[in-house]
């Protein structure tokens, strides 16, 4: 059976971990969310960042004992069996044509500011981050690994810049005011930044490829989701002490306004290039997560096929072409249909939740003692954020339900040709 290589050492583990779980988050939520909670949104921030704990404490227990690309779908295999395991896998799939095109689009935006003006359009633009997308991919992924670790260290820079010119003091930093907090709002918040911790059911994938993934992949899992955590915090920080937040406009422009106000305006090509780079690190670990969730379902189920096979790198090439073509069809789809990002957005973070609490559901049949302890706690905590996104978790429900009615149906419809 044919095994990925295993290229990712704990620093660039690290680098993979945080880019993702950065990316677009960085651009939008600190603001959004302090539109929501206001003064407590560090209060938000604390408890978020403390109730995501056991989620990552528990994906590192998974990845240690069960490194494997298939990442959360094979968890699920071992804790339920193969239909779940499939119905898994194909809802992780499903966010191919709605939740990376969003993220692409959103990095086209940036990418346009920095590309001569015959490029500089939304679709020729997001085109061009797919084709780079395939380049980066099809290096393998020690390759990938160094390029978002030094993605990771630019924007650690960055952020460090924007405490240093917004002259951030230690009162600034802490929260205050607890007995006079508003748990709704507080809440309400939360449930937006949860978006910000999407990406540790993409990183899962990737625990094969680590070179001792024993050891390294559950630091990379905790100390990535950890060093996300002080950005993001940090960053809210100099949000809320510049008021840079209030209305829908401010919300999604809030990194350009305030590099405006520190810097000035010379500073907004530095902005819009670490902009793209934050936005690619996360569509670049997806990308790489999906084509090795396809790649992974064809190993175990159809060894024999093209699908399953590598690359002289190491690379599931076929998967990761079949990706590409997918992604750059979505992007013109989204572009020609005008729908908006925001649904597409919405979409994809219900999957994410499922995934989520499935792989949480599955550690807790498959742990003991205090990992089974820590699970429970996961998963109810996926719960409370299932509850607080409300409707938009439909689209994903109506999706695993149709998918895990299908299977049996495609299974047996596969059997009777064979048969014939």
């Amino acid at each position: 059976m044919a095994s990925l290589k295993k290229d990712i050492t704990l620093i660039g583990g690290i680098g993979q971990m945080s880019t993702t779980l950065l990316g677009t988050g960085l651009f939008m939520v600190p603001a959004i969310a302090a539109n929501i909670a206001g003064k407590d949104l560090l209060w938000a921030w604390w408890m978020l960042i403390i109730a995501v704990c056991p989620i990552a404490m528990t994906f590192a227990a998974l990845g240690k004992r069960f490194p494997n690309a298939g990442g959360a779908s094979y968890f699920v295999k071992q804790a339920f069996g193969s239909r779940l395991e499939k119905s898994v896998a194909l809802l992780f799939i499903s966010v191919i044509p709605v939740g990376v095109p969003a993220a692409i689009a959103i990095a086209g935006g940036f990418a346009q500011q920095l590309l001569p003006s015959f490029l500089a359009t939304p679709i020729v633009s997001q085109l061009l981050i797919v084709a780079l997308l395939m380049v980066v991919n099809f290096a393998g992924s020690k390759s990938s690994s160094r390029l978002q670790t030094a993605i990771a260290l630019g924007i650690l820079a960055l952020v460090g810049l924007f405490l240093w010119k917004g002259e951030v003091n230690s009162y600034d930093s802490v929260p205050h005011h607890l007995a006079s907090i508003d748990m709704g709002n507080i809440g309400n918040a939360i449930a937006v930044m949860f978006w910000c911790f999407v990406g540790i059911e993409a990183f899962a994938h990737m625990g094969e490829e680590f070179k001792r993934p024993d050891r390294d992949y559950p630091i990379a899992i905790l100390v990535g989701c950890l060093l996300a955590g002080a950005v993001y915090y940090s960053f809210s920080v100099v949000v809320l002490k510049h008021n840079a937040y209030g209305t829908p406009e401010l919300n999604t422009t809030s990194v350009p306004y305030l590099a405006n106000l520190l810097f000035g305006a010379k500073a907004n090509w530095i902005i819009s290039l670490m902009g793209f780079l934050a936005c690619f690190a996360t569509i670049n670990l997806y990308t790489q997560s999906l084509s090795r969730m396809i790649w992974s379902l064809a190993r175990e189920y159809k060894p024999e096929s093209s699908l399953a096979a590598l690359s002289t790198r190491g690379v599931p090439s076929k998967a990761t072409a079949i990706v590409g073509i997918t992604l750059a069809l979505s992007c013109v789809f989204g572009q020609l249909s005008g729908i908006d990002i925001e649904i597409f957005l919405t979409l994809a973070n219900g999957i994410f939740v499922v995934i989520y609490l499935f792989a949480m559901w599955s550690a807790v049949r498959l742990l003991e003692g205090t990992g089974k302890v820590l699970a429970m706690i996961a998963m109810a905590l996926c719960m409370i954020v299932f509850v607080f996104i409300g409707l938009a978790m439909a689209y994903a429900v109506i999706m695993l339900g149709l998918i895990w009615v299908a299977i049996p149906k495609f299974q047996a419809r596969k059997t009777h040709a064979t048969k014939q």
